[in-house]
């Protein structure tokens, strides 16, 4: 006769729209089937989720990771752990003259499958600052108005992975395969059904349907609207703390108000699929990109 497995896992919410603290559970250890259908049922319905008190060795991180899918590795190699390429290191300190994940982004949604799910472990975090905020494309999108809804899903945007590294230093360095994908403004989620606004000023560049002008506006508008305090919550690290994500439904933007504490870490991130529109019909049409191809 198997035995029962008794779960102690618990899940409070930090805010009415997203984000919530999950308890009663050791992620060091391959996690109850129960608990797993549990933790997965949480992240859909708050977007991002949050652990304490995690001491994880990274083959530990990984396997972690693994349970909810397959592992994506970064681009950037210079970021990669030296000995576990599906690792990505999170560090800052007094020699930065950066830090990553300043600005709002949805990770690596220059991919033409940008990832599923990200999952943060910091080991070492500054006496005081370094909290990130988390930010609801669901919401987001629930505030727009019926005529802008009706608009944005007929268009397409860029995402380009050369981006940041223009924003920040000015050139593309020449050791990074960057990706440059169109996607859809607006998308659905497979899990939920529910409608997101797809843009992100970390990686999208332009709307094609528009010309710079208007797609500057547009865009400037939308990064302005989805960074309202309404749709976010914010989360103040501990040491052995962890982060788990919903990349497709969800923004995020790292405080760099720590220098020059230490912030140390290592992230995994799990594979996704290509996002799928909310009107494809209107999509195929209208997008001058996918007419092209």
């Amino acid at each position: 006769m198997n035995a029962i497995h008794e779960s102690n896992l618990a899940v409070r919410k930090l805010t009415p729209t997203i984000g919530a603290e999950v308890f009663g559970v050791d992620l060091s250890k391959p996690v109850a089937p129960g608990d797993l259908a549990r933790i997965k049922q949480a992240l859909w319905e708050n977007q991002v989720i949050f652990f304490r008190d995690q001491q994880l060795s990274p083959q530990q991180h990984m396997s972690l990771g693994k349970q909810f899918g397959s592992l994506h590795v970064h681009p950037v190699k210079r970021s990669r752990h030296p000995e576990h390429p599906e690792l990505l290191v999170v560090h800052a300190d007094a020699n930065s003259t950066r830090a990553t994940g300043e600005s709002w982004h949805t990770d690596v949604s220059c991919d033409q499958a940008p990832p599923m799910a990200s999952m943060l472990h910091l080991t070492e975090v500054p006496p005081v600052g370094g909290d990130t905020l988390w930010a609801s494309m669901y919401a987001a999108y629930d505030a727009l108005s019926a005529s802008m809804k009706a608009f944005l899903e007929g268009l397409t945007a860029i995402h380009d992975g050369a981006k940041p590294w223009l924003n920040g230093l000015g050139v593309k360095p020449v050791d990074i395969a960057y990706s440059r994908t169109e996607h859809p403004v607006v998308t659905v989620h497979p899990e939920t059904g529910r409608k997101i606004l797809f843009v992100n000023s970390g990686f999208t560049t332009h709307i094609p349907q528009l010309n710079r002008g208007e797609s500057d506006a547009l865009l400037g508008f939308l990064y302005d609207h989805l960074a309202h305090p309404l749709f976010q919550c914010r989360f103040r690290w501990e040491q052995n703390s962890i982060a788990f994500w919903d990349n497709r439904c969800t923004q995020h933007h790292a405080l760099w108000d720590y220098f020059p504490a230490c912030r140390h870490g290592n992230r995994v991130t799990i594979n996704g699929h290509a996002p799928t529109a909310a009107d494809p019909a209107r999509i195929a049409a209208q997008s001058p990109l996918a007419q092209a191809a």
